[in-house]
């Protein structure tokens, strides 16, 4: 992977593109979280969603590039 992606004629690093993809895959899932009462347990929810944009984000890294062996 060469670390940028070309749209249209414009030069977009692929960090960007993963983290985009990481917050949208974020918004349901915090969604889903506030609507079975899970942030009940949770003591600084700013922080916990933070700390889940972060897993997901290492998720989509993790997804987006190739193993290298």
């Amino acid at each position: 992977m060469t670390g940028e992606l070309d749209i249209y004629g414009v030069f977009v690093p692929a960090r960007f593109v993963w983290m985009l993809i990481a917050f949208f895959i974020s918004l349901p899932v915090r969604r889903t979280l506030a609507w079975v009462g899970f942030y009940r347990l949770v003591w600084h929810r700013p922080l916990f969603d933070l700390a889940l944009y972060v897993v997901l984000l290492g998720g989509v890294v993790t997804i987006a590039t190739p193993l290298v062996s």
